[in-house]
């Protein structure tokens, strides 16, 4: 967390504050400071663009440690320097997100974590919550920047995506957590899996912490249950009524987990019918899944092409992967490298019973090949998605599935997951 005093919006005014990343949260943040009017003593980005925004590596840092308070984007590790220089220099270096939280405190608030789920578990949890008569927002990474001026305001319940970066960044935790899933994950910003294990959980347990849900099928998180406190309060399959999840219409037994530890967020959270599965099935009626997660493109010649851009990490795409269980399946996985072990993916694609083909994707493409060809798998290297999907095309039979599920961070060749997701569908109708 922050090495300064806790601190709120309201806080900053009279104070020199410098704003380090200019993304969807920077841009946020100078919309928040604007309407407080707050004039940034410094804007500063590693690629800068716009007036008065200054380089990171050519006077930017300089100007940050000239001010009291430095709104930094997630993004930035506040694990190595500079963000350790300048909080041992005395500025305070915040989160936007944690500056929310202790403006508006934690009673209406959910946080939810985890290397995979969370997404999923937010977007859920909002519009089950919405069906049962209860004003909320879905926010964080997913949905609207909580405090950015034309964020809603007549909210009673915020449903709040937390990522590891984020979790850092806070003085204090929602009154209701929940951590979908544990695997090691962006290891070069957190230095090291005990360091990422930390980070993460650290969203639990902190002052305003009522009540901790998690995921008791994770082998993982069960290792970590004195992280995930209060509670936790297990949430598994086994003997779990899931019937009322059909409507929501997500694909595999991961997602019926999801929207289980969803409604008991919202249990927890107090929210009238949330343990009511008939209250629950009505409210799940008219959900839309989120794109770019198991998301069918188009068949074409029998082919099922399938959009998982959003998995980034090796559990999620060995979950998508699980619900194809049984057909071919084509592999297109690879991006930018942030150090994971794909041997787990490798020996997952050998077990299949159904013929498997990996597809690999720079940066990281030789690493996964390396170990899928270690465990016995095809291995095909492509140089980009559009070679990929032409190689997959020739290589899948009838009936079975190309999926895109890099298992890693977009960076580097795309700005994000989307534009990776929509890369993917424009090389599959360029198929037909």
């Amino acid at each position: 967390m922050p090495s300064s005093t806790p601190r709120r919006w309201a806080d900053l005014a009279g104070l020199r504050v410098g704003v380090w990343g200019v993304g969807v949260e920077g841009r946020a943040t100078l919309a928040a400071l604007a309407a407080r009017g707050i004039e940034p003593a410094a804007v500063v980005d590693d690629q800068p663009s716009g007036e008065g925004v200054l380089a990171t590596a050519e006077g930017g840092l300089d100007a940050l440690a000239a001010c009291d308070v430095v709104v930094k984007s997630p993004g930035i590790s506040r694990r190595k320097p500079p963000v350790t220089d300048l909080e041992a220099a005395g500025v305070a270096v915040v989160g936007g997100l944690g500056l929310w939280l202790e403006e508006v405190g934690p009673d209406r608030v959910i946080g939810v974590t985890g290397t995979k789920g969370k997404s999923t578990t937010v977007s859920v949890a909002a519009h089950l919550a919405r069906g049962l008569g209860v004003r909320a927002e879905a926010g964080g990474n997913l949905g609207v920047v909580p405090w950015a001026p034309d964020a809603p305001a007549d909210v009673d319940l915020w449903v709040i995506e937390v990522s590891s970066y984020q979790a850092t960044d806070l003085w204090s935790s929602p009154a209701v957590a929940a951590v979908t899933s544990l695997h090691p994950d962006h290891l070069d910003w957190h230095g090291g899996v005990d360091a990422y294990v930390a980070d993460k959980l650290s969203l639990c347990g902190r002052p305003g912490a009522r009540i901790t849900v998690a995921n008791g099928d994770d082998e993982q998180l069960r290792l970590h249950a004195d992280l995930l406190r209060p509670g936790p309060r297990w949430v598994t399959l086994a003997g779990a009524d899931v019937s009322w999840t059909a409507p929501l219409g997500l694909r595999g037994h991961h997602n019926e987990r999801n929207a289980l530890i969803a409604a008991a967020c919202l249990q927890e959270a107090g929210v009238a019918g949330a343990d009511d599965p008939d209250r629950l099935a009505a409210a799940a009626v008219g959900y839309q899944p989120l794109p770019h997660r198991l998301q069918t493109v188009a068949v074409v010649d029998g082919v099922e092409y399938v959009d998982d851009s959003l998995s980034t990490n090796v559990l999620p795409t060995i979950v998508a992967a699980e619900v194809f269980e049984g057909r071919p399946l084509t592999l297109l996985v690879g991006g930018y490298d942030r150090d994971i072990d794909y041997t787990p993916l490798a020996t997952f694609a050998a077990a299949r019973s159904a013929p498997t083909v990996v597809c690999t994707l720079p940066q990281n493409g030789e690493r996964i090949a390396a170990a899928m060809a270690a465990a016995g798998v095809e291995v095909v290297r492509c140089a980009d998605l559009p070679e990929a999907v032409a190689e997959a095309r020739a290589r899948t039979p009838e009936g079975g599935v190309v999926l895109l599920s890099p298992a890693a961070a977009s960076y580097g060749r795309y700005r994000s997951y989307r534009e990776r997701g929509e890369a993917f569908a424009a090389a599959v109708r360029a198929l037909t």
